[in-house]
């Protein structure tokens, strides 16, 4: 099983992710600033998704993703990764 530790640089990796945030109803992330005062467009919620490794903090065990989905940016834990594989562009 590979781990965020043995991706090598140069090569393109992604990997199944979660990360708690803003979701609409079908559980898909909101982004939306809404002013004070009004309500947010979205619910707090876990959204799962298939993210590009974009930076890798190994001090920190951080990953900034690229969700293949919404094309958002996510920052999580480790913890929070999984199924790491590299990418084969087509």
């Amino acid at each position: 099983m590979t781990t965020l530790n043995d991706i090598t640089i140069n090569e393109s990796w992604a990997c199944k992710f979660k990360a708690t945030c803003w979701v609409d109803k079908n559980n898909k992330p909101v982004k939306s600033k809404p002013n004070v005062g009004e309500p947010h467009k979205g619910k707090p919620g876990i959204y799962e998704s298939i993210g590009i490794i974009k930076v890798r903090d190994v001090e920190n065990k951080k990953v900034q993703l690229i969700d293949v989905e919404t094309k958002q940016e996510f920052i999580v834990s480790w913890d929070s990764c999984w199924d790491i594989d590299t990418v084969e562009w087509v």
